[in-house]
């Protein structure tokens, strides 16, 4: 049986998922649900929502935050924006992929355009949808060219949504696979492009289960092939992704991030918080060369907010000042505060010179204060990560801020019944 049989054969099984993964998967649910309310305004939103307003008619499916209804892909299109766009969304580090964002968006489309379903239901797919999504990341090789999020979550998306919608795995699978798109391009520029390609690619995961379910054709070999995922998209094993599959359940691997900013920030941002409003004048930060690659980029005074979320300089700055990290803080006027310019110029991040081209830590922090002290912190996991999990207040100052961003008009049951909100759509 090649890697894709096995993988369809997986995708499609009954499967018991153990009580600890399903408390996993419920808290990792309500943290993704929060985050995607808190966005309904953000940045961009409003022409996302503008251009799925007219990919047509049609009220199958709810968006997370406000009452609004679209038809499903449209709807998978618009709430994968928003729970992607303020960089809030939980991600599995050793994959490098924000397997939740995807995943969620695109399953609740379905759910919500068949009337709900069982919880029990939701929850497989929805572990079995990060299990390809996040196993295809942990399967690279290869450093990020492609937006891993969108290219791996489009394919695990396809088959959480295959399932509730009965449709056959294999052609799912490999129309998500001939609708992959997004480049580390939007990363590098710090454009809104970027969570644009997480929602393409819940509207393709859709898409690909409808056309699947019409009987439209699709390749087949679509890991191996010549033109196939560990070819084209990343280098890997195939045979990695498969071999593990629902013995880890990676779902329970995932790292929440407590900060509305780039997971690479994280790691300092964590550090920072306890020595807010302190008398630090400086940071060095020594960290795998990914770090530097995605926040190790210089604050200027017309940056847009999407570049802010990925400046370590900036975010730094802003912590130290304000003790949390607030996105109603992402604004010109924030961006040309002298203190924060000042401050910015003395950050910096060194490579470390770890060889993993995917490697997230282990970092270690410098803090400079004013009569010249230094102070090392070495940090070996990220604050949300499952070996340095958020406390119990800290979880809930997350979602206290979540709320606090939502509309007024949010359905309640996101933030006090997530799984009731998810399966039930009346």
């Amino acid at each position: 049986m090649n890697a894709v049989s096995r993988l369809i054969e997986f995708a499609g099984a009954e499967h018991r998922i153990p009580a600890d993964v399903v408390a996993i998967a419920r808290h990792f649910l309500a943290d993704t649900l929060a985050v995607g309310a808190a966005a309904h305004d953000a940045p961009g939103a409003a022409a996302i929502l503008a251009v799925a307003r007219a990919m047509g008619q049609g009220h199958d499916a709810r968006l997370i935050g406000t009452a609004e209804r679209l038809p499903a892909a449209a709807a998978a299109f618009v709430n994968a924006y928003r729970i992607h766009c303020l960089e809030w969304d939980a991600v599995h580090e050793p994959a490098v992929v924000h397997a939740m964002s995807v995943v969620t968006a695109a399953l609740g489309a379905a759910i919500d355009r068949r009337g709900g379903c069982d919880p029990k239901d939701a929850l497989a797919a929805l572990a079995v949808g990060v299990e390809v999504a996040a196993g295809l990341g942990d399967a690279a090789t290869s450093p990020l060219t492609f937006f891993r999020p969108a290219t791996a979550g489009a394919m695990g998306a396809a088959m959480a949504v295959a399932r509730i919608d009965g449709a056959p795995m294999l052609p799912a699978l490999g129309l998500a696979y001939s609708s992959l798109a997004g480049t580390m391009q939007a990363h590098v520029e710090g454009s809104l492009a970027l969570p644009f390609q997480i929602a393409n690619a819940a509207r393709a995961a859709v898409l690909a289960s409808d056309l699947a379910a019409a009987g439209f054709p699709a390749p087949a070999d679509v890991l191996d092939g010549p033109f196939g995922y560990f070819r084209l998209f990343d280098q890997g094993d195939s045979g990695a992704l498969v071999a593990g599959l629902g013995r880890r359940w990676r779902i329970a691997e995932l790292s929440v991030k407590p900060y509305p900013s780039g997971r690479a920030s994280h790691a300092a941002l964590a550090v920072l918080a306890g020595f807010a409003g302190q008398d630090v004048v400086g940071v060095e930060l020594a960290c795998p060369p990914l770090i530097r690659r995605l926040v190790g980029r210089a604050m200027t005074a017309d940056m847009t907010p999407s570049w802010a979320r990925l400046c370590l300089p900036f975010l730094a700055g802003l912590m130290l000042r304000d003790g949390r990290i607030d996105p109603r803080c992402f604004t010109p006027q924030q961006f040309a505060d002298p203190a924060l310019l000042a401050f910015a110029d003395r950050v910096a991040l060194m490579d470390d010179g770890n060889p993993d081209p995917n490697a997230l830590f282990p970092q270690a922090i410098t803090l400079i204060f004013g009569g010249g002290r230094r102070e090392r912190i070495a940090i070996p996991a990220t604050l949300g990560s499952p070996a340095a999990p958020l406390t119990p207040a800290q979880t809930a100052a997350k979602l206290d801020l979540a709320r606090e961003l939502a509309s007024p008009s949010a359905d309640p049951r996101i933030f006090d019944n997530p799984l009731g909100y998810f399966t039930d759509p009346t």
